[in-house]
């Protein structure tokens, strides 16, 4: 069954021991875009994050996204 994009970074966050709300921080300095812990919460909850946004999240928690054939 396929992880949802919500459950991989909540699983991503708790592995590493980072608040939700340090991400949203972290990912506004990188970014200058402004991000809250509730605009990114619901992003989140809808599947609504950008693939850009995902990678700054990954790079945040010292991960990297690859693409593998299956």
């Amino acid at each position: 069954m396929q992880m949802l994009v919500r459950e991989q970074v909540k699983t991503l966050l708790a592995q590493e021991g980072i608040k939700m709300k340090d991400l949203a921080i972290k990912m506004e300095e990188i970014s200058g875009r402004t991000y809250s812990l509730q605009n990114l919460s619901h992003r989140l909850r809808r599947g609504t994050l950008t693939y850009n946004e995902m990678l700054l999240i990954a790079d945040i928690l010292g991960y990297e996204i690859s693409f593998n054939k299956q």
